[in-house]
């Protein structure tokens, strides 16, 4: 079966499209946000396209695209659109993908269905991004938690950010799920800079091994 992983986080803006690009890059596998809420600037798909290193055709459109930068179900309020949760299927794709989802597991996608309910739906392994600041306990362990009630396979944490070794100890302790590694913030950010700390901080052998 092709290997199919989604990524999502315990928050919003905390680094996971930037995370996603990495790891299309390094499975040279494909791309798909289904859901894009913002199009003011660049969308998360043109930042993937730009930082993945991949061949064209390999980031897939989006089934939404929303044009406030807000929660899917509210920007698709705003467009005058109703997100149709049965239209986001799982391409059947020759290699690879890597999904990524919305902001956090609770976002609603309308006033019905959050987009944890999809990757229950789903069943895919998933990886959590989350960042290494303050606050980042709580929130990812809550995040846990509601991969665990609902059985989604949760391959590991990929954190984001400065080293905070007793806090990422922390959360790996009490929860029991390993750290896939860690993801420095880049500066310059570029396809060469993303894919050198992709390289030197996760063990890719450990994420594609699956759950």
């Amino acid at each position: 079966m092709t290997k199919r992983i989604v990524v999502t986080g315990t928050d919003t803006g905390i680094g996971k499209t930037v995370f996603s690009a990495g790891l299309a890059g390094l499975l040279d596998g494909f791309y798909w946000k289904p859901v894009q809420s913002g199009l003011d600037g660049e969308t998360d798909s043109e930042v993937v396209e730009r930082l993945a290193g991949l061949p064209m055709g390999r980031v897939l459109p989006e089934v939404y695209r929303l044009k406030e930068p807000l929660s899917p179900h509210r920007s698709a309020e705003l467009d005058g659109v109703a997100i149709d949760v049965a239209k986001l299927s799982l391409p059947d794709l020759p290699g690879p993908i890597v999904i990524e989802g919305a902001g956090g597991l609770m976002v609603p996608l309308n006033r019905r269905t959050k987009f944890v309910d999809i990757f229950a739906q789903w069943r895919m392994p998933v990886i959590l991004c989350a960042r290494t600041t303050l606050g980042t306990i709580n929130h990812t362990l809550l995040s846990i938690e509601a991969l665990r009630a609902r059985s989604i396979p949760l391959i590991g944490i990929a954190f984001i950010g400065d080293e905070v070794a007793d806090t990422q100890r922390t959360i790996v302790e009490f929860s029991g799920v390993r750290q896939l590694g860690r993801l420095p913030l880049l500066d310059p950010l570029t396809s060469e800079t993303l894919r050198e700390a992709m390289v030197a901080g996760f063990d890719l052998t450990a994420i594609a091994g699956g759950e």
